[in-house]
C-alpha cells in the first residue's frame, strides 16, 4: 500500500570535501611555492627568500595540525590564501619590477626591497597566528586572523 504512504524527503548526501581543501593538495600546492622560491631565489633579496620560506615552513606546520583530525575550514582558507594569492602574488610583484628599481625610495621612504621583507614579515607573523590558532582549535582566532590577512594582502596594499 504504498500509495498511502507519505513521501519522506530523503536528507541530501553529504556533500564530498573538495579535493583542493584536503591537506594532500595544500601540501602539493604549497610545494609547487616552494619551487617558485626556490626557482627565483637568485632575483629576490635573500633575506626574503629566508623570510618566505619561513611563511612555507610555517604553513606547512599548519598543514600538519590536522594529523590530529581535520583541518578548520578557516585554517583552509588561510592556507590556501597564503600560498595560492597572498605570498605569490607578493614575490612576483617583486619580480616585477626592474631591477634598477629595487633600491629606490618610493614616496613611503621605503624601498621594494624593503616593502617587500616588510611584507614577508607581516605574512609570517599572520601564518604564526593562523598556527597557533590552528593547534589551540580556535575558531574564532582562526576567523579573525583570516579576515586580517585577506584585508592585509588583497589587492594593491604592496608599495612596491
Amino acid at each position: 500500500m504504498a500509495l498511502f504512504r507519505r513521501h519522506e524527503a530523503r536528507p541530501a548526501p553529504p556533500a564530498e570535501d573538495d579535493p583542493a581543501d584536503s591537506p594532500a593538495a595544500l601540501l602539493r600546492a604549497l610545494g609547487q611555492l616552494v619551487g617558485f622560491i626556490n626557482q627565483n631565489a637568485g632575483r629576490l633579496p635573500g633575506e626574503s627568500v629566508v623570510a618566505a620560506r619561513r611563511v612555507t615552513d610555517t604553513v606547512r606546520e599548519v598543514i600538519d595540525t590536522s594529523n590530529d583530525g581535520e583541518l578548520d575550514v578557516y585554517a583552509i582558507i588561510s592556507v590556501k590564501g597564503i600560498v595560492n594569492d597572498y605570498l605569490p602574488t607578493t614575490l612576483r610583484t617583486y619580480l616585477a619590477l626592474d631591477p634598477q628599481l629595487v633600491d629606490a625610495r618610493r614616496p613611503s621612504g621605503r624601498t621594494p626591497k624593503e616593502s617587500l621583507l616588510d611584507q614577508i614579515t607581516s605574512l609570517w607573523a599572520g601564518a604564526a597566528d593562523v598556527l597557533a590558532a590552528a593547534q589551540a582549535k580556535d575558531a574564532d582566532a582562526l576567523v579573525s586572523q583570516g579576515t586580517f590577512l585577506q584585508t592585509k594582502f588583497t589587492g594593491s596594499d604592496l608599495d612596491l
